[in-house]
């Protein structure tokens, strides 16, 4: 199988040597997504929750250039500056995704790119088109 980039100008462009998403069959593998605004390449800095949410929109237009959804993911990967935010966190994904929700991750880690306090990647699984 060959792999196709996935590219939209309605999520960040790539600040790094990577794609917005590769797809592979029906797989797609998301980059991780921080809570910059696409239009302007600003980062939202108005607090945890407008990051989070911020962060989810970025992942469903990446999700939607692939042809699919947030509930289309089977796997998220959460880094978090602070994991005191993970039940916010929890409530905030819950606006995004109904149940039955996809496998997670939520890590702790010291720094990520631009000081965002979020970023989130993960893994989609397109439906058949059979």
């Amino acid at each position: 199988m060959s792999k196709q980039i996935i590219s939209t100008d309605k999520a960040p462009s790539a600040i790094g040597t990577y794609s917005q998403a590769v797809k592979v069959g029906t797989t797609v593998y998301l980059s991780g997504q921080i809570p910059l605004v696409p239009e302007s390449m600003e980062m939202i800095d108005t607090g945890f929750a407008d990051e989070a949410h911020q962060v989810f929109k970025n992942l469903a237009a990446v999700c939607e250039a692939a042809g699919g959804c947030l509930n289309d993911m089977v796997k998220v990967n959460i880094f978090l500056l602070d994991l005191a935010n993970f039940a916010q966190v929890n409530e905030i994904m819950a606006q995004y995704f109904s149940k039955p929700y996809p496998a997670r991750a939520a890590i702790g880690i010291a720094q990520l790119p631009k000081g965002a306090q979020i970023e989130i990647d993960g893994v989609l699984e397109l439906p058949s088109t059979n």
